[in-house]
């Protein structure tokens, strides 16, 4: 990490998230500007942008906020350090327990997958 500072269009550039969502992701909680330009304006750090990347991943899984709020908790938790051995794996077990359910929700989602694309071809072989 360099430190370098960027405004909410080149976060949302590189999130692909837009500036609404964002915004919203900062008014619940989930993602906190790491500074104020002198003008007001929101300044994040590629650690915030890798932070809603994970908001962004678990979205489409089905995730509730609250549930990416925990997760992110536990995370930070246990990157932060300084963790007795039954809190961390306290928070180690966390974080398996979403891992387990993301893996389950790809699975589901394998199937769908699976599922439209036979349906594509089967409207492919109808046509001329």
């Amino acid at each position: 990490m360099d430190g370098k500072h960027m405004q909410i269009g080149e976060v949302a550039a590189r999130t692909e998230l837009s500036l609404r969502t964002i915004r919203h992701y900062e008014e619940t909680g989930l993602v906190v500007p790491s500074a104020r330009s002198q003008g007001g304006f929101r300044l994040y750090t590629d650690n915030d942008v890798a932070r809603l990347m994970v908001i962004r991943r678990m979205k489409p899984l089905g995730f509730t906020l609250d549930q990416m709020r925990d997760l992110l908790d536990a995370t930070d938790r246990l990157d932060g350090g300084g963790l007795g051995p039954v809190e961390r794996e306290a928070l180690l077990q966390r974080v398996r327990e979403y891992e387990q359910s993301a893996a389950e929700q790809v699975e589901k989602l394998r199937i769908q997958l699976a599922r439209a694309e036979d349906f594509a071809a089967t409207l492919r072989a109808r046509l001329p």
